[in-house]
């Protein structure tokens, strides 16, 4: 007995003596525990505040009965500090009150041998902080971190959706960095029983959560294209559609939308060439809607103006290519208003081919074709554009009119917002602003922006643009009470596997009110059923452009509409 006490005070003079500190720390070491504090991703909201997409955190409640069975008594610290002793039997009612559980329930899942047990799942951070706090032997929480989408598939090709590495897809992905909160912890010590040592030093990081965006998208608005666009398309057997308004002096979007939108709430339901934002991800060739592009090079090089006179004859041959109309017709007297009027693309070599080579590429450079807008969605398409000297005999003449040059839609879309804007282009906008955590709003300034051709280009391009629908092939686009102008496309459309043309495209861009450009909406149609010349997009734009004039408070015009005489 004298040896064993000698060898138990040698150890202690050790221990306390020697290196009572590294000791004392590998206890407390052994001790110590440390539980996550989930953080919330930050929401997706529209313009106006509705929100898209949003995170819960929420936590289940598990046991190890195994501990729970084998402890008669614990500690609980009260609010005032106060330590007192608890039973059992007093913890697991305690317990039971809190998740809304029957006692017996509850006394049933915390004993035995088990290890492990589900008592609640997905309560709110509330509960779990006083379930915490009552120490129960045996019972802790475990974040869950859900996302919802309330709005399901209305712009979710734009939301897109999460998965248990974060952001999959649209700005979820791209914003996943913003988005993404910093999970917190709580570090508390037990005892080798496994309960929570009541006194010992109880430390709590909070988690930081994520920032929320909010975007130029309008919801009710994005819903009404979303439907309009499924009408049309299931009309025409169209395989796909798609619309976006843009805002002409800011660059905002205010609807991007697409058929078949996914829906992130089950993203898996939605085939995934339809998940994500043709918009901004299909190269097609824009067809005559490129013609606007022409048109206002030729005016700012000085070669025609809206009212010049040509003579068109049936068809036209330049440099061994020839070139023929979609309408059968003999030699025609048109003005220049007139040629880009019923979309002839006969006039419109004639015309161009006066522009260097160099020239209709800087052009189409300068409208913004051949470079991504740098939207913040994924899988951007930048389009095709060859540079000129990669031109065969007939793209050098076939880009005037849209053809031998692919592009996407918002391409196309933001083209025509220069003209709209008096001739600069500008870089849309998707993102409104930043919101931190505690409110702080950091708005998205709008960029200056390029100029592409003059003011008075601009505008005299916009006449010829509102004489398509006054005097020209477009008389079907009407917006009451408003000055309308655009452009209507026809393209043959490449086929998904890249080899050889399976169909068209048809499409429409145009804005309002002319007096005073405020609202660019883009209308295509992919591979649409039966004669593609009695496709028409003019529901879905007529629908649309109504609704947007009107949502957004715009006057309506005071100026008579512009008619250029189309021939002479």
């Amino acid at each position: 007995m004298v040896a064993l006490l000698l060898v138990v005070a040698g150890r202690v003079f050790v221990v306390q003596g020697f290196d009572p500190e590294s000791y004392a720390s590998k206890a407390a070491d052994r001790r110590t525990q440390v539980s996550a504090l989930a953080s919330e991703r930050g929401a997706i909201l529209d313009m106006n505040g509705t929100v898209l997409a949003q995170s819960t955190v929420r936590y289940d409640i598990v046991g190890t009965p195994k501990v729970n069975t084998t402890t008669e008594t614990f500690r609980q610290v009260d609010d005032s500090g106060t330590v007192r002793t608890v039973t059992r039997d007093q913890g697991l009612q305690q317990l039971a009150d809190l998740l809304q559980m029957p006692e017996p329930e509850v006394r049933e899942l915390m004993t035995g041998d088990a290890l492990f047990t589900y008592l609640a799942k997905a309560v709110d951070p509330g509960v779990e902080r006083a379930v915490v706090d009552l120490g129960v032997p045996g019972v802790e929480s475990r974040p869950v971190k859900k996302r919802a989408y309330p709005q399901g598939a209305v712009a979710g090709s734009i939301v897109g959706f999460t998965n248990d590495q974060g952001g999959a897809a649209g700005l979820e992905l791209t914003l996943d960095e913003q988005l993404t909160g910093r999970d917190g912890e709580r570090t508390y010590q037990t005892g080798a029983d496994g309960i929570i040592i009541p006194t010992a030093p109880l430390e709590v990081v909070p988690a930081t959560n994520g920032q929320s965006v909010k975007l130029t998208i309008d919801t009710d608005l994005q819903y009404a294209a979303q439907e309009a666009l499924e009408a049309q398309a299931g009309k025409l057997s169209a395989d796909w559609a798609n619309l976006i308004v843009v805002e002409a002096k800011t660059g905002k979007i205010r609807a991007m939308a697409e058929t078949n939108s996914v829906d992130p709430n089950n993203p898996g339901a939605t085939a995934p060439e339809d998940r994500g934002a043709r918009s901004v991800q299909a190269a097609i060739e824009p067809g005559s809607t490129e013609k606007a592009i022409t048109a206002a090079a030729a005016i700012e090089e000085g070669l025609v103006s809206p009212g010049s006179r040509l003579v068109i004859p049936s068809g036209y041959t330049v440099n061994g290519q020839f070139f023929k109309d979609s309408f059968e017709h003999g030699t025609e007297q048109r003005t220049f208003a007139g040629v880009i009027g019923s979309s002839m693309n006969t006039g419109t070599v004639m015309v161009g081919q006066d522009l260097s080579r160099e020239q209709r590429y800087g052009y189409l450079r300068k409208f913004g074709v051949g470079s991504s807008t740098g939207i913040p969605l994924p899988g951007e398409s930048a389009g095709l554009l060859a540079k000129p000297d990669q031109w065969d005999g007939r793209q050098e003449f076939a880009v005037l009119f849209g053809q031998g040059v692919s592009q996407t839609p918002l391409q196309t879309t933001m083209a025509f917002q220069a003209l709209a804007n008096d001739g600069v282009l500008l870089k849309p906008r998707l993102i409104e602003s930043y919101l931190d955590p505690d409110g702080t709003e950091h708005p998205v300034e709008t960029e200056p922006g390029s100029r592409a051709v003059s003011e008075a280009t601009a505008q005299q391009t916009r006449d010829i643009l509102e004489s398509v629908v006054t005097a020209g092939g477009a008389k079907d686009i009407k917006v009451p009470g408003y000055r309308v102008g655009g452009k209507t496309g026809t393209a043959e459309a490449v086929s998904d596997s890249g080899k050889g043309l399976d169909g068209y495209t048809a499409s429409f861009v145009g804005m309002a009110p002319m007096d005073d450009p405020q609202y660019v909406v883009m209308v295509n149609v992919q591979r649409p059923a039966g004669n593609i010349y009695g496709i028409s997009t003019a529901p879905v734009f007529n629908n649309i452009m109504t609704r947007v004039l009107s949502k957004f408070d715009v006057a309506p015009s005071r100026t008579p509409s512009v008619s250029l005489p189309q021939k002479f």
